[in-house]
């Protein structure tokens, strides 16, 4: 009788060796969608006068103003956690991706600054004796377009910026279907079109155009997060790859 030895490793499935990057990519871009309802709960800071003096509650806006700091943390998170996958296939878009993310994230966290000196202003100083209303309510007014700008030039501009670098390493690489980084790129245009358009007054970041622009960016970001969390890189785009060692 012969005997024939098992190798077990003979069977075992083959396992990506970046998949625990790809699943923790993919829910940081997911939680970057928390801030989606901050728009309607800052409406009070940016379109209520009296808001400044306490009226309403501002309990939505600080749960808005968490939200954002959460979203500037897992924007810093993606460019973290993809940069050393996407410096294999271009260290240039890698480093362009970083440096994009992480300045996205700080113009972010300069918004929520200005709403939240918004809420110190009205806790601390209206109603004390001796407030200045017409003051508090012009200062509040202020607060609120600087946190108008700060938006368009991070969560509109700056995204334009992360699909290019972010979509050209995905679409060379093939490490998830091109249609989604094509997705991206076509809307990089449209969002720059867009955003110099709001810049010169053309019309109101809040305008249908305004959304409408934005849409092929919105849906690449989260048709990737949820590519990257359910299904993580090819496997055979990832076999593909430079070793990290062999990238100048």
């Amino acid at each position: 009788m012969t005997m024939t030895a098992h190798n077990p490793t003979a069977t075992a499935p083959s396992t990506d060796p970046l998949r625990r990057t790809s699943l923790t990519a993919g829910i940081l871009y997911l939680i970057t969608f928390v801030s989606v309802p901050t728009l309607a709960l800052f409406q009070p800071v940016r379109e209520q006068a009296d808001f400044i003096l306490g009226v309403g509650s501002d309990a939505g806006v600080r749960w808005a103003a968490l939200s954002e700091v959460v979203v500037a943390l897992a924007c810093i998170g993606t460019a973290v956690v993809l940069y050393p996958v996407a410096r294999r296939q271009s260290q240039t878009a890698a480093i362009g991706f970083v440096g994009a993310r992480v300045l996205e994230a700080g113009l972010i966290i300069v918004g929520v600054v200005n709403v939240l000196t918004v809420l110190t202003l009205r806790q601390d100083v209206a109603g004390t004796p001796g407030a200045d209303e017409a003051a508090l309510i012009t200062t509040g007014h202020s607060l609120a377009a600087s946190y108008d700008w700060t938006f368009l030039l991070s969560q509109s501009l700056i995204p334009a910026f992360n699909a290019l670098f972010l979509g050209y390493v995905m679409y060379r690489s093939g490490l998830v279907p091109r249609i989604l980084p094509i997705m991206g790129l076509v809307g990089v245009p449209l969002l720059l079109a867009s955003d110099l358009a709001v810049f010169f007054g053309l019309y109101d970041r809040m305008a249908p155009l305004a959304a409408l622009a934005a849409l092929p960016i919105a849906l690449w970001e989260l048709l990737l997060g949820l590519y990257l969390t359910v299904k993580g890189f090819r496997p055979a785009a990832v076999a593909a790859l430079p070793p990290a060692r062999a990238v100048r």
